[in-house]
């Protein structure tokens, strides 16, 4: 039955959209969590800390932020793949452009598949700069998460990376919202407003919240 659905298109559509909530949960999360650096070095590296300590004493040390990771893991793997894969049968199904584009289509509708890949790269590269150090600049210093944010977005390609990916963010959140909702069956005549709604409003929170780091570091207000 598993297999059925997933080579189902309506399957694959509710592995996106289920999968595309969890890391919008997550998100709102982090986005909470990095609003806590404006309350200072100490607040929020013992704020990171506390990630690493969650569950404890019944969880080991890191364990429950592992499961998390892996969590999350999961759902961008399924995410993106099962992206590709009804992009795939999209094109198979029309090999040729239609001769008239769709007015219908918002500009978030329309960018959502280079949204993804923008937002893919973007999470390699924010790993790669932030948990591993790999591409840190000014000295990557283990536990002192407070001082490695300040150095990334101290740099003017740390602040144009991040901010492109999250106005994209935005515009991905925006539509992916909204279709999840419609795949889910959350959708009808009466709600649509109000979703809709939801969608504009959490863009446009996340996408605010998101900037507000690499904004206060810019102006000095974290320092």
């Amino acid at each position: 039955m598993a297999r059925t659905v997933w080579d189902s298109s309506v399957g694959k559509k509710a592995v996106m959209a289920v999968s595309g909530l969890i890391m919008l949960l997550y998100l709102v999360v982090h986005m909470i969590g990095n609003l806590k650096i404006f309350f200072g070095a100490g607040e929020f590296n013992h704020y990171a800390h506390w990630l690493r300590t969650v569950g404890e004493p019944f969880m080991h040390y890191e364990w429950t932020l592992w499961l998390i990771r892996i969590v999350l893991v999961v759902a961008v793997i399924a995410h993106a793949v099962s992206a590709y894969q009804l992009s795939r049968r999209d094109l198979k199904a029309r090999p040729s452009k239609y001769a008239h584009k769709k007015r219908r289509a918002t500009y978030a509708t329309r960018t959502m598949r280079w949204g993804g890949i923008i937002l893919a790269l973007f999470i390699v590269w924010h790993i790669l700069d932030l948990t591993t150090g790999t591409v840190h600049s000014g000295g990557f210093q283990e536990g002192h998460p407070y001082q490695n944010v300040v150095d990334t977005f101290s740099t003017w390609y740390g602040d144009t990376i991040y901010i492109v990916a999250m106005l994209a963010l935005g515009l991905h959140v925006r539509h992916g919202f909204w279709s999840a909702a419609q795949t889910l069956g959350a959708g009808s005549r009466s709600r649509d407003r109000v979703l809709k709604t939801v969608a504009n409003v959490l863009a446009l929170l996340l996408t605010a919240g998101f900037i507000a780091v690499p904004v206060g570091v810019m102006t000095g207000v974290v320092s």
